[in-house]
């Protein structure tokens, strides 16, 4: 057995061999080891190999899925070794002979299929880069949906890093194929360290663009790639390294592919990987989809419509005659109260077909997937008489497509509702999934393996009729099977003559045994009958399978269909729910906000009791493209920021938007330096990660773009953080010209208003009210004249002599100015010098007001913290020592 295993953990050095033995998947060697501290079970040892110990470990095979999820998500692969035969077939070889296994699958992170193993409400798409002829292209496809894209990628060396990752940000892979001439090339050293940990090199010869050409049209029974568009050959070359892989793990299967989709240059808009998490748009800074964008606007009631909502907001789109068709459907769900509800009331009983579907056309689907393309297409007819019923000079494009898609798939729906059962097993080798009344035979076997006593006590009951022995018994043993018995007096009772229908079987003592032919049929048929009505629930699951794969396209269609029903529907009851409007999506370099709101701030508030947003207006034109906004922290200058970046992300990918209204010029790329975050993995201090953020855009943004900038320059000195701040503005006013909203605490910068004719300064408004700043959460014209730092230090929680201590080198500051050497003021103003008092003599030895009694005086012991007592201990102390020295 370890010579077949050692042969075949040869052919898959790199995973994790699942080697079936009976009721176990065991792991031996390394392997054990590995998996063993991965999943936290016990290893053990079994035999000897070179003189040591085997290292083994085990998962029962029927909950393996479990441990492979969690074997996948740390990185692992996993090849799926099966006993190809019965061990009674391997014991007709010689009683030593090792039954034969063979490799099934290989479980990677980009080629998983099972519910069990996958977020129902996000993709998994296994993506490949490669060149060609010196130009760059992406593929990807999801193997659990069928969705299938290539992208070119345009670039030139010194910004193809950042193109690439900005790409592959949008996907987030599961898993990403890269040739192995690719994998160590010095431009991509980036793209290696952020995805390491998914990066399958493969060799050189899987990306042959030629072969992959020839592939794609042999998948696709097509003579030319030509029927689905053009692509580069760097394209093609990632498109079939796609498929090779895919059958290389799915060892000779291929999962239903929709045909490859060109995604062109432009075509969504450009969002890097920096900005995406910054903005938190599908996660949220701390990791989890909690708090994120995605997860506050999410309504969608499928896993497919789910998937669909996050592609949608992960890529926005750039053609406004596109964004508007889909703002064309959410208008008209918005108006359509009732049957926007009945929809969606439809669409909670759908299952995920999408993802059922794909296991079907791989061999891993089982009743439970059959059942639910039933259940769907069943819910689809309804959709299409709903939607139907209104006339289509009403309708938008969109919905009457839609209606299209639905298609008819009754007869399929009645074969299906009359084949299954309700209650259906995971899989179909558990059988009992087949209805009563559609196979005849298999109702009679079913009713032997089920009723086989019944029958018997029947044929009992007319064999005693028959001969008059009330006390007849048809019994059963395993040497004579079923017979008849009767008492050794009434045996003369049961005729055996030639022409009768009792047999003699075996005389005893204390009984006479007979049997029949309608006996011995009735045994032969109970002895086989459950082996027999499985083997034919399996001849009749294959059938149906054959059927709806015989209308897979028709279903995929469909399934991608009530996806988009969900997430229109879905975007329509989030509008309505939220006060969202439709915004105005044109090819205008225009950006024009009323009432702009933050749609995750503003639905945590309405969680609490710290009152309503505040909405805000914002307009980038060509006499004001760059608002330059000043004022304090805590005001809610980022919030402001970030909330006008998302505005044209929900807008571009179709959605309403938290404004009172909306006028947008198609965005090509967002970009956002926000917030602070060092990056020690790769050597960069958070000054140096903000300074190449803040490159990536000003080397790539364009007229078309928009970017929020916030504190550029603050992670360094005074001067040169504000040089830096002052060339970024100048130069995304003069050379990008791009609508931009920078914040900054450099107030000098209000200064370039005279010399940038397109630069405007805005402030978030505060009020000063009796010694306390107040927060108003404001934006309105003009530059802030302080920043309240030293308060918002106070409301932070520091103690009160720093509190003190600041703002009277503060003032030294404001009045002396930064210039010139500041070591003057340290004299000036020692270390805890006096505090100010409303007396300011110090009385002499004889008694008096001190400032240590003042001090005393302001304090409420009871009201301190062990901690703030501690600091007022040393404030007292070296009050005390001050005053020492001023008496002496």
């Amino acid at each position: 057995m370890m010579v077949q295993y050692l042969e075949i953990k040869e052919n898959h050095p790199d995973s994790l061999l699942f080697y079936r033995m009976g009721d176990f998947y065991e792991l031996f060697f390394q392997d054990a080891i590995d998996a063993s501290e991965a999943l936290d079970i016990t290893l053990t040892k079994r035999g000897h190999h070179n003189g040591a110990d085997i290292p083994m470990c085990g998962v029962p095979f029927h909950a393996a899925d479990g441990y492979l999820s969690r074997l996948i998500r740390k990185g692992f692969k996993v090849a799926i070794c099966e006993q190809m035969e019965n061990p009674a077939e391997a014991k007709k070889r010689g009683p030593k002979s090792v039954v034969k296994r063979g490799v099934v699958r290989l479980v990677t992170p980009g080629t998983i299929t099972e519910d069990e193993l996958l977020d129902a409400r996000s993709h998994n798409y296994l993506v490949a880069l490669t060149d060609a002829s010196g130009e760059y292209g992406l593929a990807w496809l999801d193997m659990s949906t069928g969705d299938f894209y290539t992208q070119p990628v345009q670039a030139n060396e010194t910004n193809l890093s950042g193109v690439l990752l900005a790409a592959l940000a949008r996907l987030n892979p599961g898993e990403l194929l890269v040739p192995e001439r690719l994998f160590l090339r010095e431009g991509l050293s980036d793209i290696v360290n952020e995805w390491r940990s998914i990066v399958s090199p493969l060799p050189s010869s899987r990306f042959d663009s030629e072969n992959a050409r020839r592939r794609l049209e042999d998948v696709f029974s097509i003579k030319a790639l030509d029927a689905f568009g053009e692509f580069s050959r760097a394209e093609i070359a990632a498109a079939g390294s796609l498929l090779d892989y895919v059958e290389l793990t799915q060892k000779g299967k291929l999962p239903r592919l929709f045909s490859p989709k060109r995604v062109r240059t432009g075509a969504v808009m450009e969002i890097d990987a920096a900005t995406r998490r910054n903005l938190e748009l599908s996660q949220s800074l701390t990791g989890g989809r909690k708090g994120s964008l995605l997860a506050t606007i999410d309504r969608t009631v499928t896993g497919a419509g789910a998937r669909m909502l996050g592609s949608r907001l992960a890529a926005p789109l750039t053609d406004p005659s596109a964004i508007t068709s889909r703002l064309d459907m959410v208008s008209w769900f918005v108006q359509e109260d009732g049957r926007r509800m009945d929809l969606r009331a439809s669409l909670r009983q759908c299952p995920d077909i999408e993802r059922g579907l794909s296991r079907l056309t791989v061999g891993r689907g089982g009743p439970r997937d059959l059942a639910g393309i039933r259940d769907a297409l069943r819910e689809a007819g309804r959709l299409k008489s709903l939607l139907s019923a209104v006339s289509s000079d009403q309708l938008p494009v969109g919905v009457i497509n839609c209606i299209e898609g639905l298609g008819d798939h009754s007869t399929l729906c009645g074969v299906l509702q009359s084949a299954l059962q309700d209650d259906l097993p995971h899989l179909a080798r558990d059988g009992g999934f087949i209805a009563s009344g559609y196979a005849s035979e298999l109702d009679e076997y079913k009713q032997l393996r089920d009723d086989s006593r019944k029958l018997i006590a029947g044929l009992q009951a007319d064999y005693a009729q028959k001969t008059g022995v009330s006390t007849l018994k048809v019994k059963h043993n395993n040497v004579l099977g079923y017979f008849i018995e009767v008492s050794p007096t009434n045996a003369s009772k049961v005729n055996t003559d030639a022409d009768s229908e009792f047999i003699h079987r075996q005389t005893l003592a204390s009984a006479m045994r007979f049997t029949t032919v309608e006996l011995s049929d009735l045994e032969q048929k109970i002895s086989g009958a459950a082996g027999k009505a499985l083997a034919i629930e399996l001849g009749l699951y294959e059938k149906l399978v054959l059927e709806v794969l015989n209308q897979v396209e028709g279903i995929a269609i469909v399934a991608r269909t009530l996806a988009e029903l969900d997430v229109t529907s879905a975007l329509a009851e989030l509008a309505i729910s939220e006060r969202w409007n439709r915004p105005k999506i044109d090819d205008s370099l225009s950006f024009d906000i009323v009432g702009g709101r933050h749609p995750v701030v503003e639905a945590a508030l309405a969680k609490t009791s710290e009152g309503p947003f505040v909405a805000n207006n914002c307009t980038l034109e060509d006499q004001q493209r760059l608002w330059l906004i000043t004022g304090p922290n805590m005001a809610g200058k980022s919030t402001f920021l970030r909330q006008n970046a998302l505005i044209a992300v929900l807008a571009q990918m179709g959605s309403f938007v938290p404004a009172e209204e909306a006028h947008i010029g198609s965005v090509d790329r967002l970009f956002s330096r926000v917030g602070a975050a060092d990056d020690l993995a790769r050597g960069r201090s958070t000054f140096m990660v903000e300074m190449v953020e803040t490159a990536v855009i000003l080397n790539q943004s364009t007229e078309r773009s928009l970017v929020i900038l916030d504190e550029i320059g603050r992670g360094t000195a005074t001067y040169d953080g504000l040089s830096i701040a002052w060339a970024c503005v100048e130069h995304l006013h003069e050379a990008n010209k791009s609508r931009a909203l920078f914040a900054t605490h450099y107030h000098e910068l209000t200064s370039l208003t005279s010399q940038l004719s397109s630069m405007s300064c805005h402030s978030m408004r505060v009020k000063e009210w009796q010694g306390e700043v107040v927060f108003l959460h404001e934006v309105t014209s003009g530059a802030a004249d302080r920043s309240y730092g030293i308060h918002v230090a106070k409301l932070a929680g520091l103690p009160h002599s720093a509190i003190t201590r600041a703002e009277q080198v503060l003032e030294t500051l404001e009045r002396d100015g930064q210039a010139g050497n500041l070591a003057h003021l340290a004299e000036d103003l020692p270390l805890f010098a006096h505090l100010p008092t409303t007396d300011s003599t110090v009385e002499d030895s004889d008694g008096g007001n001190t400032m240590v009694d003042h001090r005393l005086k302001e304090v409420n012991l009871d009201d301190i913290s062990p901690r703030q007592a501690l600091d007022l201990l040393y404030e007292l102390k070296a009050i005390e020592k001050e005053e020492t020295k001023l008496k002496a």
